[in-house]
């Protein structure tokens, strides 16, 4: 029996972050520190939206908690989750 390789993933996340708006700066600064980690938007009260992009899940799961873990950080709720292969969401789709 040959082993079949594992295909290589990628999982993206969406996370709604809350903090305090006199913190906000200190937390987007500590989140925008995780190289995985993008910041779309904020605001006044105190809410960031961030996508995470990782290899595998434990690697997700290990962003979250850390982002969970940051000072200020009141919550990190999970919006979304999708996970595939690379080769998947690599592939071109037909707008037809």
């Amino acid at each position: 029996m040959h082993p079949h390789p594992v295909p290589e993933e990628l999982h993206i996340a969406s996370l709604v972050v809350h903090t305090t708006p006199r913190r906000m700066a200190t937390v987007a600064a500590a989140i925008a520190a995780l190289p995985e980690a993008l910041i779309h938007a904020s605001s006044a009260n105190g809410k960031l939206v961030v996508t995470l992009e990782a290899r595998t899940a434990e690697r997700m799961s290990a962003l979250v908690t850390d982002i969970q873990r940051v000072d200020g950080v009141l919550s990190a709720a999970l919006v979304y989750q999708c996970a595939d292969s690379l080769e998947a969401m690599n592939e071109e789709v037909s707008d037809a």
